[in-house]
């Protein structure tokens, strides 16, 4: 019998004694379902999800799923620890910066994990069919862990740099509006509540986080130095420092946020700038290589009659 109808027997054999368990010893009923429904308004005046009842799943998936699902993730936790070295506090720190806040560092390095045996299995399967070789297949094998581990690593990297940009763009906007209202009469929390419940975006999705810790029992300018401190960018947290000041000293929010909004503008033109210039050299890189080569042929063309006096 083949390796792969091996597999496929064990795997038929170990479903059909799962579902003949279910049957003979059926799953304990959770109470989940049945608290869930009292939760609902408590969780929409938080601003939290209402965590509806998924109604799509089939009893034999709850049963695998039950079966397979608590080995499998608790060994991709431990050797999701290898792969992703940062410890917890870090790892959370930085998912919330890529806007990723409700997936744990425990789930984050099952995601990594499923990435690197992913790679590995292409480099594996690309050294098996192609180059039909043990070497190679071992040493794509460990190209395809590499690969998958720091492709991981450098999505979030990535998600936390574009998510920084972006509020970097909106901030301008956000602090004029923030200033307009402070103008008006509004207190700072009154402010960041009629921006919140007017906007979106990134940075209202933190200020809104900031509402919530509020409301928890926070007081409010520890409230802005926490979200100062877990912000990717450094422009926001001016902000919310700024805030947390005029929270316990009364500082001139309008005339602050004003000038923070000046500076943001300033920052983004120089910026755009720079990266012009640089697109501007990166443009003439081509019609160099292009232009250089003919230009030196139409030079060294008449050298030699020049020297030797031919025509």
């Amino acid at each position: 019998m083949s390796g792969v109808a091996l597999f496929v027997a064990v795997t038929g054999v170990v479903l059909a004694a799962a579902g003949l368990a279910a049957c003979v010893v059926p799953p304990t009923n959770r109470l989940a379902h049945r608290v869930r429904p009292y939760t609902v308004v408590a969780r929409a005046r938080l601003r939290g999800d209402a965590d509806l009842v998924s109604i799509t799943a089939t009893p034999v998936d709850g049963v695998v799923r039950g079966v397979f699902g608590p080995p499998l993730r608790g060994i991709a936790r431990r050797v999701g620890v290898l792969v992703e070295r940062r410890d917890d506090a870090e790892l959370e720190l930085a998912l919330r910066q890529a806007g990723r806040a409700e997936v744990s560092p425990a789930d984050h390095r099952t995601r990594v994990v499923g990435s690197v045996v992913r790679a590995a299995a292409v480099g594996a399967t690309i050294g098996a069919l192609v180059f039909r070789s043990a070497l190679a297949t071992v040493g794509l094998t460990i190209v395809g862990v590499v690969y998958g581990a720091s492709t991981a690593r450098g999505r979030l990297d990535r998600a936390i740099r574009e998510r920084a940009e972006r509020m970097r763009i909106e901030l301008y906007t956000i602090n004029q509006l923030l200033a307009m209202h402070v103008r008006t009469g509004a207190g700072p929390m009154q402010a960041v509540q009629r921006v919140v419940d007017r906007g979106h975006g990134a940075v209202v999705e933190e200020l809104a986080a900031l509402l919530l810790a509020v409301r928890r029992g926070e007081s409010e300018p520890a409230a802005f130095r926490h979200a100062a401190d877990v912000t990717a960018e450094p422009a926001a947290a001016r902000t919310y420092k700024l805030f947390a000041a005029g929270a316990e000293r009364g500082v001139d929010l309008a005339g602050g946020l004003r000038s923070l909004s000046e500076d943001l503008r300033d920052a983004r033109r120089e910026e755009i700038r720079a990266t012009a210039t640089k697109r501007r050299a990166a443009m003439l890189i081509p019609t160099i290589a292009v232009l250089a080569p003919v230009m030196l042929l139409f030079i060294a063309a008449p050298l030699p009659s020049v020297v030797f006096g031919g025509r």
